[in-house]
């Protein structure tokens, strides 16, 4: 094999590996709406389709969000391993599934915190117990905050009248989701029950009870088999995950960001819990838009508190093998 051919299949399994550890990334109700292909040079970031939430989230603003966070995954992944990533995003009119694609700039010095941000993929988790009654340092929040403005989005934190505005919301948005029946029926194939496919959420993470909190978690209509505990989680933060626009492009940057955020949570170890519920009803969303004042577009509600110490670890959800979403090829059907 000559060098220049050795030198392309070294950085193709290196793209291919970051997209592997892409699959640790959050998505909503963990469908992992992404397909990964690898052509020459470069990697391509694909929406799979097939795992869209149709009724809860049909203009694909949760599935895009869910794709950037795959994304951020996959760059901090090269920037770990010593590569310089550069992404366009959507990158091909054409193809509107195509959501990114990256290429190697260069080799790169990893920094002590990129490491450590890795090591936190294997540790984010979902956590929707109650936390424990101490509030995050104000300091934690800030490094937080700056994660998510050091991808292009913003986190507003919300007190007094916009945290009981933000209750009713998150109370009116599960009554509609549980009134509409086919919501119903499409949160049952990918909540509870046995996961064979590896995606979706099983039930030994969702709480067995509705959790004792000021503003309700999402309402899946059936209960799982995580005992909750007794704590009510007054301590916590609650912030919006804004952009400036709400096109496209801005959803995929708010998946960046909650990628990053998330992470930094992690490494901080400060938990949370994204409550998405309230921003796929229409009407629960404007609200989330007029506590911005103007300031942008409502693309998540994050809660951040501290793991209660009492509570045992919680186990992880189920991911993809990377031979499911990783294939070398040209474009996927749409």
């Amino acid at each position: 094999m000559s060098d220049a051919a050795q030198q392309a299949a070294s950085v193709a399994q290196v793209l291919q590996e970051a997209a592997t550890a892409a699959g640790r990334a959050p998505s909503v109700h963990n469908t992992q709406p992404w397909r990964w292909v690898s052509v020459p040079q470069a990697l391509e970031l694909w929406a799979d389709r097939s795992r869209q939430l149709h009724v809860a989230d049909p203009d694909g603003r949760l599935l895009t969000i869910s794709c950037g966070a795959a994304l951020q995954h996959a760059c901090l992944a090269l920037r770990a391993a010593g590569w310089e990533p550069a992404v366009r995003r959507l990158p091909d009119p054409a193809h509107p599934n195509l959501l990114a694609q990256i290429s190697l700039t260069g080799r790169h010095d990893p920094a002590a915190q990129e490491r450590r941000l890795m090591q936190a993929t294997e540790q984010r988790h979902t956590d929707r117990r109650p936390s424990a009654d101490q509030a995050p340092p104000a300091q934690s929040i800030d490094l937080i905050r700056q994660a998510a403005v050091a991808e292009g989005a913003g986190l507003h934190p919300l007190t007094g009248d916009d945290l009981d505005d933000l209750a009713v919301a998150a109370a009116r948005a599960n009554e509609i989701g549980l009134s509409d029946p086919d919501q119903r029926e499409e949160m049952g194939y990918w909540i509870g029950g046995r996961r064979a496919t590896r995606t979706g959420v099983p039930d030994d993470v969702v709480p067995e009870r509705p959790a004792q909190a000021d503003v309700p978690g999402r309402d899946f209509g059936h209960p799982g088999t995580l005992a909750v505990g007794e704590g009510h989680a007054r301590a916590d933060v609650y912030t919006i995950l804004f952009t400036p626009a709400d096109a496209p492009q801005d959803w995929l940057r708010a998946g960046e960001a909650l990628s990053a955020c998330w992470l930094k949570a992690t490494d901080l170890g400060v938990a949370v819990l994204p409550l998405s519920s309230v921003v796929e009803v229409p009407a629960t969303r404007e609200m989330l838009h007029r506590m911005l004042a103007g300031v942008g577009q409502p693309m998540l509600v994050l809660r951040f508190g501290m793991a209660d110490p009492d509570q045992p670890p919680i186990a992880q959800t189920p991911r993809l093998p990377g031979e499911r979403v990783v294939r070398e090829g040209r474009f996927p059907k749409p």
